[in-house]
């Protein structure tokens, strides 16, 4: 072996550290929130206790005590508590969900004020922006910074999770509870908040609707862009500025997506008609935030031209106005005689009123009294902003005017480009279905192999001919895809094309799954290859979800690039090429390690790929809360990506308890959406080349390699136990969730005869280890992968494997789920569960948490979890007390629940609320 590197990579400015992604980092903070968190749960007590009793506090507080001892090893109590639970009706086990429920959200609210707080003392708004704009002020090429400045796009993709879809009412009252609480309100304040989050039902009375959830994940939305994202965007316009650069005016550096209401992938209740509600659902707040605006500039802009000019083309601009609007220039021409841009706000707010009715009664656009996306509404903004700057009202054009117009391009009139994901499968049948119904000879396409299909597709797309008359009726299921495509380009139209523009093919595996999507997306009017006229209006994006699939990612994309037909498309679509990368099966099939690994050479595939082709690559993460689907500090995962592979763009999905916990205040959301965009410019500027000599890289590679197959060869053989999907069903919640009303989307995709892990879906399969504390999908493997590496040789390696982002992520990553794991708690849900044929299960999780705990601990150079995060370390323990109840609780309403056919509806609700307690508790397990 060689002697350790003596290069060190340079850390990169834009990371979030595991401790602040998790919560306060300094004593003095986290003393002061160990006293509001103290506070409010004095508050909580005296409300239980006003609520429902003195005698219900007393059963909190003792429930509290043994929870405490149990933590503490005391045997005793741990049966005491056992005894105690198992004599409660169902009404007394909501009720006490309850409490230790509320404990964590109102926990949760006052770490987020105090990070907030931190926040402003360590790391103010635009600090990282500043620091990068100086970096490449001093380091990178001015050209370059300005043409990647011109084209950055960071866009978050808001999706549901079956614990996270709370209701508007509670969000709104933890949001003031976070407002009172930074501002030192009085007790009598707060308290009555409290009152009235106990007396708010959290929980819907039925399933969840996919409107429930867009209306949920919009709620999230329309605070974002009220406030952070306009702030960041002034922000990132103020310090590319002072570092001598410009950000072009039609620059879009951050937008928002969403999948709610577009993921169709195993979800019946997506419908075409459901992802048209949705998106009417998010323009009301997109128009309500730009009218909000507007008002603000009626009260602002009272510039008169009795005391300065205006421009030809403001005049020219309002003159057309009153042409489109008579009755507007009727009803405010007394009043803005001379103030020209009173008048010309009024256009606009009619405007915007229009589009609104427009909306909800689906009528056509009429030019000038309505807009058709956001260019219209931009042009009247830009309108007033040259007028004002061209006649000494600069500085009065950087104010609202500005965020306005900021508003107007980040947000559209749409507030988030709605993704559509649909799986391969379904597009194959469709095709199937018009290919026999137009007959012909040859073998059916039914019947093609995957070379048979992709010669034909090519042929289809070559040609041009149509496949089926669009105003007949189609064959199912053809009529069904089809419908979905309709509403695509129904809604661009709608909308304007930014809003609904991403196609994602799930489970692709070979370049005839993304053909088949290009023939159907002809056949519904969005992509025209015939030249030169030809144009296309949607991103088909292929999302290689397995560790197979990951393998092959660059094989793929360089079959699809070399078919003209498509290449010709990817032409119409600005040579850009989207590419989505699923962490959650990868890591379900595979592991976390040979996950991790696998998406991380998917990536220097597709790059090199798509460079060779001449495309520019912009990937789309879809990572989970949790470790084990792809969670943790997106800064420190930009970071660790490959040299070369974040070309200005960067999508990733934000979802579950991450949601709330990133983005429910504004300094919070406002924050982590500027450490991603920092991370993303650096990489894209400052990352073009490996920061490792060649034979440096290639010396970890193969270590890597030898830790990925032995990780992933030890995950196998657990998953291939026999009896593991007895033994997952018996000691998780899994199947519970299924039954509960937690979400819109199925748990378990589409199959026949008895269930099997396979037909589980990721999301579930996570949450059900998470729920238990056994964590399985966040570590196991990765101690028998080091071990094996090191045993053949390769420990020196992997001590200088430190130094690398890529590794040095994954092991803290690791080391956070292991210290959020807890197997004596699994072994409660294992004893009192599980049918002792399968408990042998738990002694091999046992035994690879042990081989784990001890290689990462002694990479890490320490015997504890966490040891360089003293406060996390600490909050981790306060957190695990609280949690105990609430474990013990489920346990016992679980055995409950499977000893009847019917359970009481108590039952049913006491048991959600330990679900969503532990998540709150744990803060990311989905």
């Amino acid at each position: 072996m060689r002697e350790a590197a003596s290069m060190r990579e340079p850390e990169p400015p834009a990371t979030d550290s595991v401790a602040a992604h998790a919560g306060v980092v300094s004593e003095s903070e986290h003393e002061a929130l160990r006293a509001d968190i103290r506070r409010l749960s004095t508050m909580l007590g005296r409300t239980v206790s006003h609520q429902g009793g003195a005698e219900l506090l007393e059963l909190v507080e003792e429930v509290r005590r043994l929870s405490r001892a149990a933590v503490d090893g005391d045997d005793d109590a741990h049966a005491e508590i056992t005894r105690l639970l198992s004599g409660l009706d169902a009404g007394t086990a909501v009720t006490l969900a309850r409490a230790f429920s509320q404990y964590f959200q109102l926990a949760n609210i006052a770490e987020q004020v105090h990070r907030s707080r931190e926040l402003r003392t360590l790391r103010p708004p635009g600090d990282r922006l500043r620091t990068l704009m100086q970096r490449l002020a001093a380091e990178a090429d001015r050209d370059e910074v300005q043409a990647v400045l011109a084209r950055t796009e960071l866009r978050p993709v808001f999706t549901a999770h079956p614990t996270e879809s709370s209701r508007q009412s509670v969000l709104a009252t933890l949001r003031r509870v976070a407002d009172a609480l930074d501002r030192g309100a009085s007790d009598d304040e707060l308290a009555a908040l409290i009152d009235l989050l106990w007396q708010t039902d959290e929980i819907r009375p039925g399933k969840p609707t996919v409107a429930d959830e867009a209306r949920a994940i919009g709620w999230y939305m329309e605070q974002l862009g009220r406030q952070a994202v306009p702030d960041l965007l002034a922000g990132f316009d103020a310090e590319a500025t002072a570092a001598g650069f410009e950000v072009p005016s039609s620059a879009r550096p951050l937008v928002l997506g969403t999948w709610v209401g577009g993921d169709r992938d195993g979800n019946p209740n997506v419908t075409p008609a459901v992802s048209a509600e949705t998106m009417q659902l998010y323009a009301d707040r997109a128009l309500r935030i730009h009218l909000d605006l507007v008002d603000a500039l009626v009260s602002e802009l009272s510039v008169s031209t009795r005391v300065v000019g205006v421009s030809e083309e403001l005049r020219g601009s309002l003159a057309r106005d009153r042409r489109a609007l008579p009755e507007v220039y009727d009803r405010y021409i007394r009043l803005n005689a001379h103030e020209p841009y009173r008048l010309k706000l009024s256009y606009i707010q009619a405007r915007l009123e229009n589009t609104r009715t427009r909306l909800a009664e689906g009528s056509p656009h009429v030019e000038g009294r309505d807009y058709l996306g956001s260019a219209g509404h931009l042009a009247d903004l830009e309108v007033m902003d040259r007028s004002l700057r061209a006649h000494l009202g600069e500085r009065i054009a950087r104010g609202t005017l500005a965020r306005a117009i900021r508003s107007a391009r980040a947000l559209g009139l749409h507030l988030a480009a709605l993704d559509v994901r649909e799986h391969s499968d379904a597009h194959h049948e469709a095709l199937a279905a018009l290919y026999a119904r137009l007959g012909g000879e040859g073998t059916p396409y039914a019947e093609l192999d995957r070379e048979g299909r992709t010669a034909l597709l090519s042929r289809e797309l070559a040609g041009g001919r149509p496949l089926a008359a669009r105003h007949g009726d189609l064959p199912e299921p053809a009529d069904r895809v089809m419908a979905t495509f309709d509403m695509l380009h129904d809604a661009q139209h709608r909308y304007g094309e930014e809003a609904a523009s991403t196609y994602i093919v799930s489970m692709a595996k070979g370049a005839d799954d993304l053909l088949a999507v290009a023939v159907l997306a002809r056949e519904a009017g969005m992509v025209d290859l015939s030249e030169p006229t030809g144009r296309s209006s949607v991103d088909l994006v292929p999302l290689f979800e397995t560790v197979e699939e990951l393998s092959r990612a660059g094989t793929l994309l360089d079959e699809l690039l070399s078919d003209p037909g498509y290449r010709r498309h990817v032409r119409q679509r600005g040579d850009l090429q989207e590419v989505m990368l699923g962490y959650s099966d990868s890591n379900k099939g595979a592991g976390i390690t040979s996950s991790q690994w696998e998406i991380h050479r998917a990536q220097r595939q597709l790059r090199d790929v798509a460079a060779r082709y001449g495309v520019r690559l912009r990937l789309f993460h879809g990572r989970g809360g949790s470790v084990g689907r792809g969670g943790g500090p997106s800064g420190q995962a930009v970071a660790a990506s490959p040299f070369g592979t974040v070309d200005a763009t960067m999508k990733l999905t934000e979802q579950g308890e991450v949601i709330s916990d990133k983005y429910s205040l504004p300094a919070l959301a406002r924050d982590n959406l500027e450490i991603t965009l920092a991370a993303t410019l650096d990489a894209t500027l400052l990352h073009q080349s490996a920061r490792w000599p060649a034979a440096t890289l290639a010396r970890w590679d193969e270590t890597m390699t030898v830790v990925s197959d032995a990780a992933r060869a030890a995950y196998r053989k657990l998953v291939e136990s026999p009896g593991l999907p007895e033994f997952f069903a018996a000691a998780t919640p899994v199947d519970e969730l299924g039954r509960l009303n937690v979400g819109s989307r199925p748990s378990r995709r589409p199959g026949h005869g008895t269930p099997t892990l396979d037909d589980l879906r990721a999301i579930p399969w996570v949450f059900g280890w998470t729920q238990t504390r056994m964590v399985v999908p966040g570590w196991y493997g990765l101690g028998s992968g080091l071990r094996a590496a090191r045993e053949a040789g390769y420990g020196p390696v992997l001590d200088e494997m430190r130094e690398w982002a890529f590794f040095a992520n994954l092991l803290g990553n690791v080391e956070m789920t292991l210290a959020k794991t807890d197997l004596r708690i699994a072994s409660n849900y294992v004893g009192a569960l599980v049918d002792p044929a399968h408990q042998g299960i738990f002694d091999d999780i046992r035994a690879e948490h042990e081989q784990t705990l001890r290689e990462v601990l002694r990479l890490a150079g320490t015997t504890t979890l966490l040891a360089r995060h003293p406060v996390l370390r600490n909050t981790l323990e306060v957190r695990a007390a609280y949690l105990e109840p609430l474990h013990h609780l489920q346990v016992e309403l679980l055995g409950r629940r499977r000893s009847v056919d019917e359970p009481d509806p108590d039952l049913h609700r006491a048991l959600l609320l330990t679900i969503n307690g532990i998540a709150a508790g744990l803060r990311n397990t989905g």
